[in-house]
């Protein structure tokens, strides 16, 4: 077989035709001590406070303490999976948390991470999980009434949207319960209600989303579930997912 030399250089000239050459540059640092949740690493000289970095395994965390030599992270996730040398990458943005309508009816934890089964959540709308509140001067006054669906209560006091009422009491006292009747109340009267479970065990938040569920009054909701198994870090973050999502 004769090799001809034009058609070899056709087909170099065509080869570098198509090349495409993307380079992707990562600033990473190293793990250099990681305990109780709190990951000590070296090298991200650049990372932002608050920044949302990634550990191996697709474990999340959060800058907090920015030093000189190394940067503080806080654990979203099993610690024990990380170790002494492993890679830390920079996301480049602040922890955040999806918003929207394609939250209703989901589970969630506080990173905004479906937990029900139900596939991604699909939005391309995002918010800062903390950020300053808008002043009182800002909101709107609280002029229209919340109904609990429990009579004595609305009858002796009274609830107005947007108002913040505490619920004090011993434990199995019935303070979830009265949370859920009113929940299940909204059904009809255009509410968004955001759950933020904190702490609590895994078959408790399933049990509530199964009466929200049964009740049709899921599809105005959202779950922000941070179980106790879970790590504090990811339980400290949920209050202020719950509120950004809100």
């Amino acid at each position: 077989m004769k090799i001809r030399p034009e058609e070899i250089t056709s087909i170099i000239k065509k080869q570098i035709a198509g090349f495409d050459a993307k380079a992707e540059v990562d600033e990473v640092g190293e793990v250099i001590q990681i305990g109780d949740g709190i990951a000590r690493v070296y090298g991200l000289e650049n990372v932002m406070a608050m920044e949302l970095v990634q550990f191996p395994g697709e474990i999340y965390g959060m800058t907090l303490n920015l030093e000189e030599d190394n940067v503080g992270i806080a654990v979203f996730g099993d610690f024990t999976k990380i170790k002494e040398g492993d890679i830390v990458k920079r996301t480049k943005r602040i922890v955040e948390v999806p918003v929207g309508d394609a939250l209703l009816g989901r589970v969630v934890n506080p990173l905004g991470q479906p937990l029900d089964g139900k596939g991604p959540i699909k939005t391309d709308t995002y918010a800062p999980a903390e950020m300053k509140a808008p002043g009182v001067i800002y909101r709107q006054p609280v002029q229209e009434p919340l109904q609990t669906g429990l009579m004595s209560i609305d009858a002796m006091i009274p609830i107005g949207r947007g108002q913040r009422e505490l619920i004090i009491g011993d434990r199995q006292t019935g303070k979830t319960a009265i949370a859920i009747d009113t929940m299940i109340n909204q059904k009809d009267s255009g509410v968004i209600c955001i759950y933020v479970a904190i702490g609590q065990k895994g078959s408790t938040v399933a049990r509530v989303v199964k009466i929200l569920e049964d009740h049709g009054a899921l599809g105005h909701c959202i779950i922000v579930s941070s179980t106790a198994e879970e790590t504090a870090p990811i339980q400290y973050l949920a209050p202020f997912a719950g509120a950004a999502m809100g």
